[in-house]
């Protein structure tokens, strides 16, 4: 424990301590964009690699079909963390974390975060080793990445009824579901933009406990506004910080119909980010 206490602390000082990258120009980008490029393009054929290879394997593996998406899960995690580490390595961004115990621990919950890059997903679930999300139609026929979707057990975003039935089923085999409220990535001059009831909602009616996940950034980059190969010309510094988990008790027992209380949650959870992105980080 005392190592570990230790290790937490030294992790908040990097937070703490990280300056603002200097802003690469003329034939010094160059090293970076390429590096950069090389890195989705690695993500792209490692996804139809393992659809093609691993996952299958794994899928099929003797077992309840729980076990089996659990081996999936554990494995496109461990996919995503040599994505975030060959994004690092080619210094286009630069992760640390905060009380990532509670992230790493948590089972069956909705865990939802603010989304300023376009990475954000592929960083939080290299972080979790029983995470899902919803996913997209459009991505379900893109043969990168669909073998990997469906043999995590990934939901696609179809019809409401459908979309909290799979959500409900998804939960109770203690999977987390990473959900961002903003709907898209957060515009550049927002610190979020206006949050979409659909986690309130899903929270609510598979009466499940929400995890909060912050995650700031020093510098614009991998933004709504970017294509995907517009690689940042400054490393982008982003701190993963773990809320308190909020019990939907607290909306499920407050007098209204369920699209009110859902209302409420909403509001209170953007409020929530809003003063919280405006806070400095705390120091230790």
């Amino acid at each position: 424990m005392p190592n570990q206490h230790h290790t937490r602390q030294h992790t908040d000082a990097i937070v703490q301590k990280k300056a603002t990258a200097p802003k690469l120009s003329g034939l010094r980008y160059i090293p970076r964009w390429v590096g950069g490029v090389c890195c989705y393009i690695a993500f792209g054929l490692g996804g139809l690699l393992s659809s093609l290879t691993i996952l299958p394997l794994l899928r099929f593996w003797p077992g309840e079909k729980t076990v089996r998406v659990a081996r999936a899960q554990k494995a496109v995690s461990w996919m995503f963390k040599a994505f975030v580490a060959m994004l690092s390595f080619a210094g286009v961004i630069a992760v640390s974390t905060k009380n990532i115990e509670a992230l790493q621990q948590t089972k069956g919950k909705v865990v939802i975060a603010n989304h300023p890059t376009l990475v954000d997903v592929v960083v939080l679930i290299s972080l979790m080793p029983n995470a899902g999300c919803i996913v997209k139609q459009s991505l379900w026929r893109n043969p990168f990445i669909r073998g990997v979707l469906a043999s995590a057990g990934y939901i696609p975003n179809r019809g409401a009824d459908w979309l909290l039935h799979d959500c409900q089923q998804v939960l109770r085999t203690d999977t987390n579901l990473i959900i961002f409220p903003e709907g898209t990535r957060t515009l550049t001059g927002n610190l979020v933009n206006p949050f979409a009831r659909g986690a309130a909602n899903i929270a609510l009616r598979t009466q499940t406990d929400i995890l909060p996940v912050v995650l700031r950034t020093d510098v614009a980059g991998l933004t709504k506004q970017q294509s995907w190969y517009q690689i940042p010309r400054q490393t982008i510094n982003m701190s993963v910080e773990i809320g308190t988990s909020m019990s939907y008790l607290l909306y499920d027992a407050k007098r209204g119909n369920e699209a009110k209380m859902a209302r409420q949650l909403t509001r209170d959870l953007q409020q929530f980010y809003l003063d919280t992105l405006k806070q400095p980080i705390k120091s230790h």
